[in-house]
């Protein structure tokens, strides 16, 4: 449904609009603790938890993302960061896009061991990866406070 069409139905059923208002409501809610998230990674980088920065990282993603999804009135479920980014009613830039798939590369290896051949998720992760998450997961954020801003 295109985001027009959306919005006249929206106004034909003042319950749904009701709803989507409540929805769009919490995007800042899911914006603000994605911006306390990257903090997470940047605490977790500093104190040499590559693999929980890097984790920490993803979520400040998928979370923003899902916050500009509320901002369109609009529910978003699941984990992938670029899958996200390419659901949204907008075009996205695909170095975003391309940023999101190193993020979610992040999800389940940075905390399971049998993600790995052998050994911890610590042992696997330096501060390369958590430098680059950080900087990936910023520039998503970055985009969202934009497009919601708008």
């Amino acid at each position: 449904m295109g985001r027009i069409n959306e919005q006249l139905y929206l106004l034909s059923n003042p319950m749904r609009l009701l709803e989507a208002d409540i929805i769009a409501n919490r995007s800042i809610d899911w914006l603000s603790q994605a911006e306390r998230d990257l903090e997470q990674a940047e605490d977790s980088r500093l104190a040499k938890r590559h693999e929980w920065a890097c984790f920490a990282a993803h979520q400040a993603a998928e979370k923003a993302v899902k916050a500009l999804h509320l901002s369109f009135g609009q529910e978003a479920w699941g984990h992938v960061v670029a899958r996200l980014l390419k659901e949204l009613p907008l075009v996205v830039p695909e170095e975003l896009v391309e940023r999101a798939r190193v993020l979610d590369c992040f999800y389940i290896p940075t905390r399971y061991p049998n993600s790995h051949p052998e050994g911890p998720p610590f042992e696997h992760y330096g501060k390369l990866q958590s430098d680059e998450a950080i900087i990936y997961a910023s520039s998503i954020i970055e985009f969202v406070r934009s497009e919601m801003a708008r």
